[in-house]
């Protein structure tokens, strides 16, 4: 049994997987836009919750509203199912496909066998589409791979019931009803309008307000810890930033893409404008990652080094508060 779904390849898994259904549905909606729509671009730091023996900290919202948030300002309606254990699931699942409905599905991505090993962290917000079965093989559109793939039955029990935060427990999704009138200028405008309250939350972890507290903590912590959990702690906002999830620099190109659709749609040529500042911010969060790796590989860092990175990164919070209060006034 196999759908006659078209795989798109996508820059990060949850903006693709909605892509995709979206575009299977009927609703041809760019990643991009569904990432605008979802108001995915947001930041909190939480020195009080420790993550892989590092403080948490996140460059996007908790998994799944992307698309939550992305359909309810659309009007869709989508169903979302969690599972006590793999036999329930795999039930489910199996009944959609006989059904020809492609299911989207939160996995985990340490166990998955065609990740290659530097990409296999515990991580358990991935998303993937699975659109039919042959003999005990599920069909695998994962939207961060160029080609489709597949997993044995085992392998997707493993991947969907994944131990540890955020833990999928089976959890598998799809549009169950999309309008045919859908007031997608109207969409954009509520989608941007939250973005930039999220950015500008008057919270000191939220936002440009979180990244300029660990900005300051960068510079602190090796007096206050040492250089060696310090760069335990620069290793763990790179991997965040650049390797989970997307969030840094590319989600700035993202939505930076996002934008450019949503001037053409809104005839506001200020936003085109906005999407090529954007555009510069997401450079600097590439160039802030490039330079905190270098003093990864420098086992002789001096505390100079921590407060430039440290500076560097205030600096960009600064771009962005300027460009969020613009965005904001535009819209």
């Amino acid at each position: 049994m196999k759908i006659d779904f078209k795989h798109h390849q996508a820059a990060h898994c949850e903006n693709g997987v909605a892509s995709n259904l979206m575009k299977f549905n009927g609703l041809q909606l760019s990643e991009p836009m569904v990432f605008g729509l979802g108001s995915g671009i947001f930041y909190v730091y939480i020195p009080f919750l420790m993550v892989n023996q590092a403080p948490a900290i996140s460059y996007r919202p908790m998994p799944g509203s992307i698309f939550s948030k992305a359909a309810k300002r659309l009007g869709l309606k989508i169903k979302r199912m969690r599972f006590s254990n793999p036999e329930s699931a795999r039930k489910a699942l199996d009944e959609n496909l006989e059904k020809g409905i492609p299911t989207g599905l939160q996995v985990g991505v340490y166990h998955l066998p065609y990740f290659p090993d530097q990409y296999r962290f515990h991580f358990n917000a991935h998303n993937m589409v699975v659109y039919g079965k042959e003999g005990d093989r599920y069909l695998i559109s994962d939207p961060v791979m160029e080609f489709t793939t597949s997993l044995s039955g085992p392998e997707l029990d493993k991947v969907r019931f994944a131990k540890g935060a955020f833990a999928p427990k089976g959890q598998m999704y799809y549009p169950i009803y999309i309008p045919k009138d859908i007031d997608l200028s109207k969409a954009i405008r509520k989608a941007i309008n939250s973005t930039c309250s999220d950015m500008l939350a008057p919270f000191p972890i939220v936002g440009v307000k979180g990244e300029r507290y660990i900005a300051k903590q960068i510079q602190k912590w090796p007096q206050k810890v040492g250089a060696k959990k310090t760069n335990h702690y620069l290793a763990q906002i790179v991997r965040m930033q650049e390797e989970i999830g997307t969030g840094g620099g590319g989600f700035r190109y993202i939505y930076a893409a996002f934008l450019q659709e949503a001037s053409a749609i809104l005839g506001l040529p200020e936003l085109k404008e906005l999407s090529s500042v954007m555009t510069e911010i997401g450079d600097e969060w590439r160039d802030f990652a490039l330079n905190a790796s270098r003093i990864l590989k420098n086992r002789k860092s001096e505390d100079e080094m921590y407060v430039k990175l440290g500076k560097q990164l205030e600096a960009i919070a600064d771009r962005e508060e300027a460009f969020f209060k613009r965005l904001k006034k535009a819209i």
